[in-house]
């Protein structure tokens, strides 16, 4: 789970720096919307004597204006609103889209710890909340806010005693509206924390409901899910009761200090220090002062709660990153395949090293296996070539260069890898060997024929325009890893990284994917991790590692000759020295 620092929504002002001249339009058509207030409260006080006296002209004139100033207020307000979206939408927009970039670049020792129904509540639920307070801002609060200052600043003109009677409730006010929104901020960082939890059990359960129902585990599964909603229905219902008492509460103080002010108001008039037109706008005033006031309750517990959302998506920006390429880094060129790793060490966790003191010479175009239990550090040697993470100590080379002094993306243009789960994007085939690179109808068709995908694609009523669904559900296992084929080898990588590729599929996929491989292994330095020790066999390297470090180094038939942990894990599998 990740911490939730500190954020202010002042971090996210320069984000609004492009939009300045759409800022100011908008704060010219505010301004005109604030300033009618005023008027509007003149003519309050003109027209509610001329009523009680019955001056017909009098009514008719005020209204009139009231009118016009009325429809010169609207229009000012829909310039506002409509001018003031955009860039509040906008900055909603680019914080997300910056925020994915980052998780992009993550380190994925830190990846590997989050929850992805919490990033995906994050990045969705929170970022939306971020940019409705950010829009309400801009366009609710700010005028809100310049209404009351000048509504304030007539009410003082027309009589400052009165005035000061007024505003000596707004510190209790002011003081009890701050008291709830910290303790709404508290109550909706639980919710929204309680609600990152469903998400991920959601996913969870949405992923593996097959194996809930193989196993009958519903019960349990549903007993978990009532859990959960139940514990965010409680956190929810936490932050309702604060939002529930504090309307009452603010709304009882309003009505007694207009009350109070209609009391007082008798007392200056009978003290002639006001008349019956200046109380009439005074009063007119003041009710205008209602409106802003609850906007302004509403929008700050709003505020607290985006600040709740804010504070959790800038949690991560605070998760380390991979480190960035070299000031100069080296040109990689033409990709021969020789790799060397020279005394390599590294560890999740300084204190727990995953691989010590690695030391391997592959030259290129051979096949060199990696077999051993899980955690072992095999999978940590694929991160270390793809430069996922950087050793260290110890140094790793390809062709002869440090991959510390490459560029990342070169070096994984060079270097790649099929994952033991296929794991594909919706959209269709030829997308998904395509993978976001530039290539053209023919290379996609290479790459597929490399990876003996071509036949059952062209079988496809529409052929490499077939749409794959969501998780490659209208596509079986072994044709999915196909298509991870074609899509490791489209570019012509010098370098391919086999995780197991078969492990998962029946025998009449795993010979099709098979065949696949061994079209794309032809003339590439290939290492595989492998489980199923019958598929190494033919390779010219075997390494045997165990608890990071490499025990045993060989081909089958020496390494079967020396008695040692690989004959032990292959007479486990019924493999014997004549195979």
């Amino acid at each position: 789970m990740l911490a939730s620092p500190t954020a202010g929504f002042g971090s996210l002002l320069p984000l609004l720096k492009p939009h300045r001249r759409r800022l100011a339009a908008g704060g010219v058509c505010m301004l005109i919307f604030v300033a009618c207030w005023p008027l509007l409260a003149w003519l309050a006080g003109q027209l509610i004597p001329a009523i009680g006296a019955g001056d017909l002209d009098t009514v008719a004139r005020c209204i009139g204006l009231a009118l016009a100033v009325f429809l010169l207020q609207k229009a000012a307000q829909f310039g506002q609103d409509i001018l003031l979206a955009g860039p509040a939408l906008r900055v909603s927009q680019e914080l997300r889209r910056s925020l994915f970039a980052r998780l992009q670049t993550l380190q994925f020792g830190a990846l590997e710890k989050l929850s992805a129904g919490d990033l995906t509540y994050r990045l969705t639920e929170d970022a939306d909340r971020v940019g409705e307070v950010i829009y309400k801002t801009i366009q609710d609060t700010t005028p809100s806010a310049l209404q009351l200052v000048v509504v304030l600043g007539y009410m003082v003109w027309l009589d400052w005693p009165l005035a000061l009677a007024t505003l000596l409730l707004a510190p209790l006010v002011a003081l009890l509206v701050s008291s709830f929104g910290a303790r709404v901020m508290g109550a909706a960082e639980r919710s929204q924390k309680q609600v990152s939890e469903l998400a991920g059990l959601l996913g969870e359960a949405i992923n593996c409901l097959p194996l809930v129902r193989a196993f009958a585990a519903e019960p349990w599964l549903q007993k978990r899910f009532d859990t959960e909603i139940n514990l965010h229905r409680q956190a929810r219902y936490r932050t309702l009761k604060l939002l529930a008492l504090q309307h009452p509460v603010v709304g009882f103080l309003e009505a007694a200090g207009i009350l109070s002010v209609l009391l007082i108001g008798a007392w200056r008039i009978q003290a002639q220090g006001l008349n019956s037109q200046g109380f009439s706008s005074y009063v007119a005033a003041l009710l205008m002062l209602i409106d802003p006031i609850a906007h302004l309750t509403t929008n700050f517990n709003e505020l607290k709660q985006g600040q709740a959302s804010l504070n959790r998506l800038r949690a991560i920006e605070a998760e380390p990153v991979e480190p960035p390429d070299r000031a100069n880094p080296e040109a990689l060129g033409a990709v021969r395949g020789e790799l060397l790793l020279e005394g390599v060490s590294f560890g999740y966790e300084p204190s727990q090293p995953v691989l010590r003191g690695v030391d391997l010479k592959v030259e290129p175009g051979q096949l060199v296996a990696l077999v051993g239990p899980s955690g072992a550090g095999k999978s940590t040697l694929f991160s270390l070539l793809l430069r996922f993470n950087t050793a260290q100590r110890g140094q790793v080379r390809i062709d002869g260069h440090d991959l510390a002094c490459l560029r990342a993306r070169e070096l994984r243009q060079a270097v790649a890898l099929v994952p033991q789960q296929s794991s594909v994007f919706s959209g269709t085939v030829a997308e998904a060997i395509a993978f976001g690179r530039p290539a053209s109808a023919a290379e996609i068709r290479q790459a597929a024929q490399l990876a003996n995908a071509s036949g059952f694609i062209e079988a496809l009523p529409q052929g490499y325009a077939s749409r794959i669904e969501e998780r490659g559900l209208n596509f079986s296992g072994g044709q999915l890893q196909r298509l991870a084929i074609a899509r490791a080898v489209l570019g012509n990588p010098g370098v391919l990284l086999l995780d197991e590729a078969t492990s998962a599929l029946d025998a009449e996929a795993e010979e099709a994917v098979q065949m696949g491989l061994k079209q794309a292994m032809a003339g590439r330095t290939v290492l595989v991790i492998a489980h199923r020790l019958a598929t190494v066999q033919q390779a010219d390297q075997i390494l045997v590692l165990e608890r990071g470090t490499i025990v045993e180094r060989g081909n089958h038939r020496q390494l079967m000759a020396a008695g040692g942990r690989y004959r032990e894990l292959c007479e486990r599998q019924f493999i014997h020295l004549q195979n």
